[in-house]
């Protein structure tokens, strides 16, 4: 099986600025994971009662082999079929720690929605490109918020009963 990991050698580890945002702080840490002997009719049942899309695969020691996602089950995928069967096995993984931007360049260089998040070779949780989103609909809520208070200049003309369009003195 071919992995692909990204950001693990720009990561900045636990001891993190603040202010930044790396993967650990968008990511889903409760991830079910699914073995290749399960049947698909368990993945699907599992991907619908917890209204899930995507569930990594792996071997007995819990090393990642695989992700079987909603997409993969489109097609009339037999419920018994096994998932070492129809999973992806080209699975793209990204480190905890990495920026944000790391992710969405894997997503979108891929044509993907889905990443694995590893620390250490072990599967700590998953990326979705809704998870991103939400980080950019935050950002555009602080930034629309913080335009909205007036600057310190205007404040103090309008408090001090200045004219506005005036240049201090």
């Amino acid at each position: 099986m071919k992995k692909s990991h990204w950001g693990a050698k720009h990561a900045a580890g636990p001891e993190k600025e603040s202010g930044l945002v790396h993967i650990d702080d968008l990511m889903v840490q409760r991830v079910t994971v699914l073995t290749r002997h399960q049947s698909v009719g368990h993945a699907r049942h599992l991907m619908t009662e917890l209204g899930i899309h995507c569930l990594p695969v792996a071997d007995k020691e819990g090393t990642l082999v695989g992700i079987l996602t909603s997409h993969d089950l489109m097609d009339s995928v037999k419920d018994e079929t096994l998932v070492g069967k129809v999973m992806v096995r080209d699975v793209q993984t990204v480190a905890r720690y990495a920026a944000p931007e790391v992710a969405a360049r894997l997503m979108r260089k891929n044509h993907i929605h889905h990443l694995v998040v590893t620390h250490e070779q072990r599967i700590v949780g998953v990326l979705s490109s809704f998870d991103l989103l939400r980080l950019i609909e935050g950002k555009r809520f602080a930034e629309k918020n913080r335009a909205s208070v007036p600057k310190k200049k205007t404040w103090e003309k309008r408090t001090l009963g200045g004219d506005p369009t005036s240049e201090p003195t």
